[in-house]
């Protein structure tokens, strides 16, 4: 599948009480086409079970779900998987999971760590942050620049994360960024139907720049 538009991230805390679901599938409906299952707790069988939940949802949408830092249990789903800089090898995830699986890396603000991901087969590209986070509020800053030469140099898409919201978005899709990283600013909302509109907010600005 190709890797544009908006990627949207769990959060354990904002989607409790019940929110998991209907919130991804309105994020889904909304026209997110990845999603990532970030769950950092050590209770395996509910995060097996939610992973399995939201699967089904994105088979059902047509989207791709990533797991974060969980090789194996992306390798059970038969699903994609997302490392940051302390979680292990991309490429022995690439052995694990194949070479058809889509697998992302964290590369902070460094063009070298995105370069030695892709030779270890990654299949997208994570530069963050770009303004401030409330998930990962100490990460180094990432520039507009970087993102250019990194669309310029890398031949894979590159996905932003870090305190991006309707407001601030539309430039760095504009200077290459392929995906949208979004927490907090699509998840933590009243309603499901409010998560929608932010989904279709966010894909907005996609086909604006197509």
């Amino acid at each position: 599948m190709k890797l544009r538009g908006l990627y949207a991230i769990t959060d354990s805390q904002l989607l409790a009480d019940g929110k998991l679901l209907p919130y991804v599938e309105a994020a889904l409906n909304g026209g997110a086409r990845v999603l990532q299952y970030r769950d950092k707790s050590g209770d395996e069988a509910r995060r097996l079970r939610q992973a399995e939940a939201l699967r089904e949802l994105c088979n059902r949408y047509g989207a791709a779900l990533i797991i974060n830092d969980d090789a194996e249990l992306a390798a059970r789903l038969g699903v994609g998987l997302h490392l940051g800089q302390d979680d292990g090898s991309l490429a022995v995830a690439r052995a694990l999971l194949g070479r058809k699986a889509i697998i992302g890396g964290t590369c902070h603000a460094q063009l070298p760590l995105a370069e030695q991901a892709v030779r270890e087969g990654a299949s997208y590209v994570a530069f963050g942050r770009f303004f401030n986070s409330n998930t990962k509020p100490g990460a180094p800053a990432a520039t507009l620049d970087l993102l250019e030469t990194a669309r310029a140099r890398l031949q894979l898409p590159i996905v932003a994360i870090g305190g991006i919201d309707l407001h601030n978005a539309a430039p760095l899709i504009e200077r290459g960024a392929s995906m949208i990283a979004v927490i907090h600013a699509l998840f933590a909302a009243n309603s499901a139907a409010e998560v929608e509109r932010r989904a279709r907010a966010f894909s907005a600005l996609f086909e604006q720049q197509a």
